[in-house]
C-alpha cells in the first residue's frame, strides 16, 4: 500500500487516552501522536486503515493553551507515560470523559450525580513499579526502566520523575550495580516498592543461582543505599530477604487508626495519597452504621476491610489469594480489630451464587475487582438486593458492563460515580461508583 509522504496540515479536535490527537482529513479520522485538541499541526501520514489513518507530528503550528513542557526528558521515548505533554487538568477532563462515555455507551447508564475527582501529586507519586532489566553491550551496560513506546526495547533512561524518588532517583545506581554483576544478563526485572516511612525494597528476579561475589555486591548495595534487597529465583513464594535494613513495610490510614503491613510483592495501591482519599470516600458512600454487616469482595490485605471495621458491626473480607488473606487477618489481630472475618473464595466462579456465606444478612457491599471486573460476583449479588454497593474500578469498560447488569437487571440505581487520578500522565482510568436499591 503506497502512502503519500507529503506533509499536510491538520486541525486537531479530540484526544485519546493514549495521547493521540484526532483530526479529520477529507472526513476520515487521523490519529497523531503528541497533538492536542485545538491545535493546528503539520504531519506526515504513516499508516492507512479502513476507518482511520495515522500520522507523525512534524510541527505544532498553533499550540493549544493546555500544552505543557513535559517534566521528563525521556517522555516520547519511554512508554510509561502517554499524556505528559498535556496540562494535568486536561488529563483529568479526558479521564472523566472516558468514564462517563463508557458508562453510557457500554452500560447504557449515567450517574445521578458526578463525584469530584480524587486528585493528588502528579510527580513522585508512584510507590510500586516493575522495572525491566536488559544487558545491552552496545549501550555500555545494563538498562533499567520501562519499555519504549514501540514496546520491544527498554528505554535508555537514567531517572524517572513519576516514580517515588527513592526508586526514580536510583535508576542509575541500579544500572551501575547490575552492570557490575557476573549475572548481568540473567536478571530480567526488579520489583520496587516504597512504604509510608520511605522504607524501600527491591526484589531482583534472578534466573540462576548467583555467585558469592554477586551476592556480596548486592549486599553492599543494600547497605550503602539503605534499602532492602530480596532475591526471587522462582515464583512469588521463592522471594527471600537478602540484605539491608530489616524494616517492616507498611502504610496507613491515620484517620481510621489503621496500619496495613505488607510484603514486597503484595498488591498495594500505587498512589498513597489517592489511596487514603479513596478509602475515605468509599467508607462515606457506604455509610456503615454500628450494626451494619459489610461484605468486602476482592479484599486483598484489608485496605478497605480494616477501615470499614472501625465503623461497622462486622466485615467479611473475601479474597482468592490465601497469603493475602493471612496477612489481612494478621493486620486485624495486630491492631485489635476483632469484628472482621476472612474467607478464601474464587470470585470469578460462575457457581458463586451457591456459596453459603452469600446467604448471610449483609446490608453493605464493597467490590474492588481486577481489570476483568466482577461479572460473577455481580450475578451472585444482584438478586440479593443488598441496599448499598460501592464498586471500585480500574477499567471503565468492565465497570460499565457490570453497571448495566446491576441497573437494568437487578433494580439498582447508579447514584454516583467519579474518577480517581491514581496514575497521572498515563491512560489508566480508576473510578468509584455507588449503587443503591430501596
Amino acid at each position: 500500500m503506497n502512502i503519500d509522504r507529503t506533509p499536510f496540515e491538520l486541525q486537531i479536535d479530540d484526544l485519546t487516552l493514549e495521547g493521540q490527537g484526532v483530526g479529520r482529513r477529507d472526513g476520515k479520522a487521523c490519529f497523531v501522536e503528541g497533538a492536542l485538541p485545538g491545535e493546528r499541526v503539520r504531519v506526515v501520514q504513516t499508516g492507512r486503515k479502513h476507518n482511520f489513518d495515522t500520522a507523525r507530528l512534524e510541527a505544532v503550528l498553533d499550540p493549544a493553551p493546555e500544552r505543557v513542557e513535559p517534566p521528563c526528558q525521556w517522555f516520547g521515548v519511554c512508554g510509561g507515560c502517554r499524556l505528559m505533554h498535556a496540562d494535568i487538568g486536561l488529563q483529568r477532563v479526558l479521564k472523566e470523559k472516558s468514564l462517563f462515555e463508557t458508562l453510557a455507551r457500554v452500560g447504557h447508564v449515567q450517574p445521578e450525580r458526578r463525584l469530584a475527582a480524587l486528585v493528588g501529586d502528579d510527580l513522585g507519586y508512584r510507590r510500586t513499579a516493575r522495572l525491566g532489566v536488559k544487558y545491552v553491550a552496545r549501550k555500555g551496560g545494563v538498562l533499567v526502566g520501562f519499555r519504549e513506546r514501540a514496546g520491544r526495547y527498554l528505554a535508555d533512561m537514567h531517572d524517572c520523575p513519576v516514580l517515588h524518588p527513592a526508586v526514580g532517583q536510583r535508576i542509575d545506581h541500579l544500572r551501575a550495580l547490575l552492570t557490575g554483576l557476573e549475572a548481568r544478563d540473567r536478571i530480567p526485572q526488579i520489583e520496587a516498592v516504597v512504604d509510608d516511612a520511605g522504607n524501600t525494597a527491591f526484589v531482583f528476579r534472578n534466573l540462576q543461582t548467583l555467585s558469592p561475589e554477586d551476592l556480596d555486591r548486592l549486599g553492599a548495595f543494600a547497605e550503602t543505599q539503605g534499602v532492602q534487597v530480596y532475591l526471587q529465583p522462582g515464583g512469588a513464594s521463592t522471594v527471600a530477604f537478602h540484605a539491608g535494613p530489616r524494616s517492616r513495610l507498611q502504610y496507613g490510614h491515620p484517620e481510621f487508626d489503621v496500619t496495613v503491613a505488607f510484603e514486597p510483592l503484595d498488591f498495594i495501591q500505587v498512589h498513597a495519597l489517592i489511596n487514603r482519599q479513596m478509602v475515605r470516600q468509599a467508607v462515606a458512600l457506604l455509610a456503615p452504621e454500628s450494626d451494619s454487616q459489610v461484605l468486602d469482595l476482592f479484599c486483598g490485605l484489608g485496605n478497605f476491610t480494616l477501615p470499614l471495621a472501625r465503623h461497622a458491626g462486622g466485615v467479611l473480607g473475601v479474597e482468592g489469594d490465601t497469603m493475602m488473606l493471612e496477612r489481612a487477618r494478621a493486620n486485624a489481630e495486630a491492631q485489635g480489630i476483632l469484628n472482621t472475618r476472612y474467607l478464601r473464595a474464587n470470585l470469578d466462579d460462575e457457581t458463586l451464587a451457591d456459596a453459603d456465606w452469600l446467604g448471610e444478612s449483609f446490608d453493605r457491599v464493597l467490590l474492588d475487582p481486577p481489570r476483568t471486573g466482577a461479572a460473577a460476583a455481580v450475578a451472585a449479588l444482584g438478586p440479593r438486593a443488598i441496599p448499598r454497593l460501592v464498586y471500585v474500578s480500574c477499567n471503565p469498560a468492565t465497570l460499565a458492563r457490570d453497571a448495566e447488569q446491576l441497573v437494568h437487571h437487578h433494580g439498582y440505581r447508579l447514584e454516583a460515580a467519579g474518577i480517581m487520578d491514581m496514575f497521572p500522565h498515563t491512560a489508566h482510568v480508576e473510578s468509584m461508583a455507588l449503587f443503591t436499591r430501596v
